[in-house]
């Protein structure tokens, strides 16, 4: 078993950090609004994640350098300028959201506070200290543990209440494979887009090369390993997708974000009675702070590897070492920022930080499956046999063309 988790751990690492509140939330509503017919949605979301995600571990293990590397060393430091901007605006507004979330979840699972604004802000500073502590502290074999312990509870959670409102076999099998949108008065296709495009995560994608490569697969020899992982790092994660949306079909719910997740514990409070609402709750809290956990210990790695990419030295040698120390100053200290400074959107609505994270979120993925046209598209740089599959690049342009249109629309 422990050989098996270790060949899956970055996978579920994968998967654990890309489903977080705003994830189950979307998927919960959806659900609520359209019921069970766009099930399928959670599969195709899942699937095109995953061809992302399978590109960037071809990149690196052929390669053997990572994404950022590549595109600084082939489009030029320009590129990676433009990158490390973006990834500190990101980092404040998802800093920010996953704090809200946890302290949203935490007060209603605990209640000590008379104020719930009082109590987001409490639990929430709280959350992201225990982040900082965890990561310094533990290193990378605590952190995958505390992962794996945390995807696991969601998902039995999660799974075991979907069964509990199981609508149907036949219902179910419907909407998993036969594609229908309803109409839910105009906006049918927009929850589906968001359904589809909220599973899996975005800017964290790029993460699974670091956590690889504390695994040790570093060669070309490590590619299907890594490809079986991946492919149960995508199937968890449609399960989730799935197991929300039948969850949100059973019931009416409103609201957004973690307050949904509370609304929703609620409305199953009432059907599976307190003890079911708290554990719902509990299963949500997992979800939540896992997806806070691995931010804060998988964002680091990518502000380290463009600041050691971008000083000087680099410059001049493009193809020095540039191997992330979890230990060094600009790791740790990019995380302990990432942890205090986004505490100032906590006093801000959750709905306001919630929504400039999914919007900056969700440009990062059309420029991502970009990125990989280009690189893996180049039998000089990647090596023939690792080149893109036909069927890839069309997937990939799908994915340029799906992602961007869900950038444009919630612009």
């Amino acid at each position: 078993m422990k050989r098996k988790l270790s060949i899956i751990g970055p996978g579920l690492l994968v998967a654990a950090t890309g489903i977080g509140a705003g994830d189950l939330a979307t998927a919960s509503f959806a659900g609520s609004l359209l019921g069970t017919a766009v099930l399928w949605a959670a599969l195709a979301g899942a699937f095109l994640k995953f061809i992302v995600n399978e590109g960037l571990a071809r990149w690196q293990l052929a390669t053997g350098t990572t994404l950022l590397e590549g595109v600084v060393q082939h489009f030029g430091r320009f590129f990676g300028w433009i990158f490390l901007v973006y990834l500190v605006f990101w980092s404040f507004f998802v800093a920010s959201a996953l704090m809200g979330a946890c302290g949203v979840t935490l007060h209603a699972l605990v209640p000590v506070f008379s104020d719930a604004r009082e109590g987001k802000i409490v639990f929430g500073i709280l959350s992201s200290l225990l982040g900082v502590v965890l990561v310094m502290k533990g290193g990378y074999s605590l952190f995958s543990r505390i992962m794996q312990m945390c995807i696991g509870f969601m998902f039995v959670t999660v799974v075991v209440t979907a069964f509990i409102l199981w609508p149907g076999t036949s219902e179910v099998l419907q909407g998993l494979f036969v594609p229908s949108i309803p109409d839910a008065d105009g906006e049918g296709l927009g929850w589906t887009i968001a359904l589809m495009g909220g599973i899996g995560g975005t800017v964290t994608v790029l993460c699974y090369g670091y956590w690889i490569r504390e695994e040790g697969r570093t060669g070309k020899d490590d590619l299907q390993i890594c490809r079986a992982d991946l492919v149960t790092a995508y199937v968890v994660t449609a399960i989730f997708g799935i197991a929300m949306v039948i969850i949100g079909s059973t019931i009416e719910i409103e609201g957004r974000g973690a307050t949904l997740l509370v609304t929703l514990a609620d409305r199953l409070g009432e059907s599976l009675g307190p003890t079911g609402r708290w554990v719902f709750l509990a299963g949500a809290m997992g979800a939540v702070f896992s997806s806070l956990l691995g931010v804060w210990q998988a964002i680091p790695y990518l502000f380290a590897d463009l600041w050691k990419l971008l000083r000087p030295p680099m410059l001049e040698n493009p193809n020095l070492e540039t191997e992330v120390v979890t230990s060094s100053l600009r790791y740790r200290g990019y995380l302990v920022v990432m942890a205090l400074l986004p505490m100032a959107g906590l006093f801000r609505g959750f709905g306001e930080i919630q929504k400039v994270y999914a919007v900056v979120g969700a440009w990062f993925f059309p420029v991502l499956a970009l990125t990989l046209l280009m690189l893996n598209g180049n039998a000089g740089w990647v090596g023939k046999p690792y080149r893109n599959h036909p069927l890839t690049v069309v997937t990939l342009l799908g994915v340029l063309l799906f992602f961007a249109w869900i950038a444009w629309r919630m612009l």
